[in-house]
Parts: C-alpha cells; structure tokens; sequence
C-alpha cells in the first residue's frame, strides 16, 4: 500500500579527520604526503565548504534526499536585489544583475522575458507545498513532483527564477511556455549569462519538466550549490 510519505533516503555527511603530523620518515613522508594530496586534490575541492559571495564559509548541508528534492540554506536578505518593477521578486545580486542583462538582450531581439517567481523563504514554501497539497487532496510524494517541501527549494538559494514570456501570459509555469519565442530565446541564449534550466525532461531527481524554472551558476558559490546536489541526487540513484 502506498506511503504517504516515503521514508527518505540518507547518507551520512563527508567528514575529514585531521591527521597528527608524522613524526621521522624525512622525505619519504613528504613524497607520501604529496602523492596523496595530488590523488584526492579535485575531490576536496568539490567537498570542502563553499565561499559566500561576501567571503564567508557557507554552511554545508547534511547530504540528504526527501521526495527527490535537496536541502538549501535560505540566502540573507541582505545579498538580495529585486528584479521585477513592484521590487517584490528578488535574486542575490551576482544572479539578479545577469538576469537583468539577460532581459535587455531579450528584448532587443524582440523577446518580453518576465520574472514571475524568485527568493522564495521557507515559510512561503510552507504554503505552496502544505496548503495547496491539502487542497487540491494531494499525497505528499504527488505534490513532491511539482514542488518542493519546505527547506528542499531551490527557490531559497536566491539563484533560482521562473520565466515567463510576457507576450504569453497563459503559458506562465506551465509546459506550454516551451512554445513560446521566450523559452526558444532562453535554450539559445541563457547559457550567456550563466543561467540553466532546473527540471529538464527526465531529469535525475525525478522532478517533473519545467521549461519555466531557471537557475544561475555564474559564480562559485551557486556552482557549488547546485552541483554538489546534483552529485548527491546521481550518487543516490545511479
């Protein structure tokens, strides 16, 4: 019989123990020592703890599953900028300055590109998963295929935005929008300004196709972000 909530997948977190310094052994540990360190080099880069844009370590997060969705930290408020004329949806500034670029490049080729949803809390979430899922009197596993739990968005990286085509209103957040002339702008064009499509088809996380959901990974952290989570989503499903 199904679950309403499957138990989710977990996987303990990378720790590293330091090691006590050798004592003795001359050159011969030195050798060892720096084998070992070119062997595992890229593999501590990809783990170790991410930089803030204002140069701070970010908190890792534990590397774990639920319906298909990773945990994201809530971005501070205070590296948000608004990217809509109300001031009322907002992306931190490295993401919010290249989507502006990337919405004049737009429109100069005749395409409306319009941010319909950006930051997002966890409490906002909250709402969209629990109180629509109550609504529309959907399990927690369905309503996991078009949303995330709260603690599990992207939208809470402050990275991540859903694009409409301002000429196509009745195609916002629907698979529709990957008719229009804005989603064909964005495949050709969106990897300028470093932004990639979340959800494509068949994606690995089993979330469902959203040709509207955006995300940035033009500078190091946000790289870090997001792929650090895809490594975990192709590690728990190879």
């Amino acid at each position: 019989m199904d679950q309403d909530i499957p138990v989710a997948e977990r996987l303990q977190p990378i720790t590293k123990d330091k090691e006590e310094p050798r004592r003795g052994g001359g050159a011969i540990a030195s050798a060892i020592a720096l084998m070992a360190f070119m062997g595992v080099g890229a593999a501590w880069f990809l783990n170790r703890s991410a930089e803030s844009p204002t140069g701070t370590a970010a908190t890792v997060m534990p590397t774990e599953n639920l319906l298909g969705h990773l945990p994201y930290e809530e971005a501070p408020l205070a590296e948000l900028e608004p990217v809509s004329a109300d001031g009322q949806i907002k992306l931190r500034r490295a993401a919010a300055e290249r989507f502006r670029a990337m919405v004049a490049a737009a429109q100069q080729e005749g395409v409306v590109l319009i941010p319909l949803s950006g930051f997002r809390s966890k409490q906002d979430q909250d709402y969209l998963f629990f109180e629509v899922k109550e609504q529309r009197a959907q399990r927690a596993s369905e309503r996991a295929l078009v949303s995330a739990p709260p603690g599990y968005s992207e939208h809470h990286t402050g990275y991540a935005i859903d694009i409409g085509d301002g000429a196509r209103p009745q195609t916002h957040l629907k698979e529709a929008f990957e008719d229009t002339p804005a989603f064909r702008w964005l495949g050709k064009n969106a990897a300028r300004f470093s932004f990639e499509l979340s959800f494509p088809r068949n994606n690995p996380q089993g979330v469902s196709y959203e040709p509207w959901h955006w995300r940035f990974v033009g500078d190091r952290h946000s790289l870090q972000t997001f792929y650090r989570a895809r490594q975990l989503t192709l590690r728990n499903n190879p």
